[in-house]
């Protein structure tokens, strides 16, 4: 080759590789180091509380969404035998999953290559992952830094108990993780514009959690004042959401046709069928519960004294929401703050209304989730300060009040360190 050859080459290789660079230099790596950081957290729980990695790709023994997918597989809608380690309903004699069908889903496809050991812990920490990344997009596309959108998806997932759900796949933990991954997939396409995937996923997250339902109103109540205000036509109105609105429509007589073939009736998911509120004389929800569990989940502190101040042991049956997710809290304070600079607007009232509502409805359950660490029923609601944070990037339309610049302060950098450092600790103790 000639020298004016070899020269040319050179300098074409030296323009790709600085192609290379300059566009690599353009790509927005904050996902791929949420991603390492959100897996390692997960694996290195893993390993404080199990002493090895050898849980993460395990199935768990509360596997009762398996078991349905087989069930299905075989064509019955109830499980074939009775499993005393899961809480089944009986209903004429046979023995039904308690709960919504959509985790069954999901594994439905899985047991086809795993059998009954499917990789359940393996799906909480895609669930979480994803929830991360989905937040982070949602923020970011709302107006937020970089910085401030990953650090706030990121304390949002794990500067709380649900820590606790990320390293076991059990039935209860499975329902929660997976609706907060669709509410955090409905968040994100709402930020983008794109109402049916968001109306289809938020569907789905009732199909995990059925008092998500509060949600649907009122995002769509916020989505359709954001086009309102803009000025956009009613009859364009009506045909951006109305795809959406049919398909969640759609899954929801899917699920009501599903609970009238087991129970005969498109309301009861099975919970009422469960022998401790059909034949012991339990009841599941009422007015009753609700000044024991406020007593736990609204004053209650995460430690108790056991003989000497000096001797401290940690509550495992649950305390304050707003202790164990320091989100809720810091939402509350934010809006106070909305309140004294005048910024607080009818989006934000109406979450923390339905946030009110939601938090009321959880407080009627006899149990508010049991042995647990923190309170993991307030997880549900953990989408709700999501929601506040793409709030506060909507213009005031006062007369003196400038556009707000959201970033995370250092103070709540703080909180969600300790949290989450709390939290760790809290989900280690639990399974030692």
């Amino acid at each position: 080759m000639s020298a004016v050859n070899t020269e040319y080459a050179d300098q074409a290789e030296t323009t790709l590789l600085q192609k290379i660079i300059k566009k690599m230099k353009g790509l927005d790596w904050v996902p791929a180091v949420l991603f390492v950081l959100s897996a390692g957290l997960v694996l290195l729980l893993h390993v404080l509380a199990n002493g090895n990695l050898d849980n993460v790709l395990r199935s768990t023994a509360y596997n009762t969404y398996t078991r349905q997918a087989m069930a299905w597989r075989d064509g019955m809608l109830h499980l074939p035998y009775d499993v005393p380690l899961l809480e089944l309903a009986v209903y004429e004699g046979e023995y039904y999953v308690s709960f919504p069908p959509v985790p069954s889903l999901v594994e439905l496809p899985l047991t086809f290559i795993f059998g009954m050991e499917t990789p359940d812990n393996l799906l909480m920490l895609i669930y979480i992952t994803v929830s991360c990344e989905s937040l982070y997009f949602a923020f970011k596309k709302r107006g937020i830094s970089r910085l401030s959108s990953a650090l706030f998806s990121y304390f949002l997932c794990f500067g709380c108990c649900i820590l606790l759900l990320c390293i076991e796949g059990a039935v209860w933990y499975h329902a929660q993780l997976l609706a907060f991954l669709c509410m955090s997939m409905c968040l994100c396409f709402f930020s983008y514009d794109h109402p049916t995937p968001a109306l289809i996923f938020y569907a789905l997250s009732v199909g995990c959690r059925p008092f998500n339902a509060l949600y649907g109103a009122v995002f769509g109540l916020i989505y359709l004042m954001r086009l309102i205000r803009a000025k956009m036509p009613a009859g364009r109105i009506i045909r951006r959401l109305l795809p959406g609105i049919c398909a969640g429509f759609g899954i929801a007589v899917m699920y009501g046709a599903y609970n009238y073939m087991r129970f005969g009736n498109v309301f009861e998911f099975g919970h009422n069928y469960l022998p401790e509120f059909s034949t012991q004389g339990g009841i599941q929800f009422s007015l009753s519960h609700v000044p024991k569990n406020a007593k736990t989940f609204i004053w209650g502190l995460p430690f108790e004294v056991s003989g000497s101040l000096t001797n401290l042991n940690l509550k495992i049956f649950g305390f304050s929401v707003f202790i164990a997710c320091p989100a809720l809290t810091i939402m509350l304070v934010q809006a106070a703050a909305d309140i004294i600079r005048k910024r607080f607007t009818m989006e934000k009232a109406l979450i923390l209304l339905a946030f009110a509502v939601q938090l009321f409805l959880l407080l009627l359950h006899r149990t508010f989730g049991g042995y647990q660490f923190g309170a993991r029923y307030a997880c549900d609601l953990l989408i709700y300060p999501a929601a506040y944070i793409c709030l506060r990037t909507l213009p005031v339309k006062r007369e003196g009040i400038s556009p707000e610049t959201v970033r995370i302060s250092g103070a709540e950098i703080v909180i969600y360190v300790f949290a989450l450092l709390f939290s760790a600790y809290g989900t280690c103790a639990m399974h030692l």
